[in-house]
């Protein structure tokens, strides 16, 4: 069912080319930051390094439900982050049969770098905005994942709810 209007469906066009071209523009740098570390990791080990970061040690299950992506998935990519000794395989605590993941103190320390390098991007990016345009401008992407997010989920958006797979 087409839920648009006439009178929206010229700024709906601009919304959804702009999204295609910031997605393309995205990809193509991958927003890697500044300097030495630009474009050093990939947005999936980028994405499960964060999570750990955030959520802490876990199994492969629970991050790959946490991520809103299937478990084959993150295995896959953990791999290189464990060759690289950017994550650890440890026994699970409670269970010493199930395996957990968590970042290493290398792990952690290039998330740091990374994310240092591509909060100075940001701030290159939008030197010339307000803070309220930066604030807005967050806001609006937020919710912008968050629905999208929730429609990849199958469910209705709830304002204001972080999106599932950041």
């Amino acid at each position: 069912m087409d839920m648009t209007t006439a009178g929206d469906a010229g700024l709906l066009d601009t919304l959804q080319h702009e999204v295609a071209v910031f997605a393309r523009r995205a990809e193509q740098t991958r927003l890697g930051g500044v300097g030495q570390v630009r474009n050093s990791m990939d947005r999936a080990a980028y994405l499960l390094l964060n999570r750990l970061d955030k959520e802490g040690p876990m199994g492969v299950k629970a991050l790959a439900a946490s991520m809103g992506i299937d478990s084959s998935t993150v295995t896959r990519q953990v791999a290189p982050l464990v060759d690289t000794g950017l994550v650890k395989r440890t026994s699970h605590p409670e269970d010493g049969r199930a395996v957990v993941l968590q970042l290493s103190p290398r792990g952690h320390a290039r998330l740091d770098e990374v994310r240092s390098s591509r909060r100075e991007l940001m701030a290159q990016l939008t030197q010339d905005w307000a803070p309220e345009e930066r604030e807005t401008f967050c806001a609006l992407l937020t919710r912008f994942n968050t629905a999208l997010s929730a429609r990849m989920a199958g469910q209705p958006a709830v304002a204001g709810e972080a999106p599932a797979a950041s």
